[in-house]
């Protein structure tokens, strides 16, 4: 199994399918605690993380910021006062691709030096 924090998210472009049921099982054990949730038919890969207050929150998003920048994949960012909840979804398909595990791991990656 290929550790999905050395991959890197690719350009994906409208037209091409989103990740199959077998794909998704594939990726998300690699992904720990990411949950699948379906928004107007559309799956997304979505997990909170927790702080001691808001001033994390806000530092952990900018380090996401960072990485999605670098990936050209950008998440949704929910911030509250001691969580930041963290959904992922390729737009171009309308659903998950790899790119959306590949970003989640180098999110979780970047939660564990917290």
């Amino acid at each position: 199994m290929h550790d999905l924090t050395q991959k890197k998210c690719v350009p994906c472009e409208g037209g091409s399918p989103p990740a199959s049921d077998e794909e998704i099982a594939r990726l998300l054990p690699q992904v720990p605690r990411w949950q699948i949730v379906e928004v107007d038919g559309v799956k997304r890969l979505t997990k909170t993380f927790r702080f001691k207050d808001f001033v994390e929150s806000v530092a952990f998003v900018n380090r996401v910021k960072d990485i999605a920048e670098a990936e050209g994949h950008h998440p949704d960012l929910h911030i509250s006062w001691n969580t930041v909840r963290v959904e992922n979804w390729t737009h171009a398909v309308k659903g998950l691709h790899e790119n959306d595990f590949i970003l989640a791991a180098k999110i979780d990656a970047l939660a564990q030096t917290e």
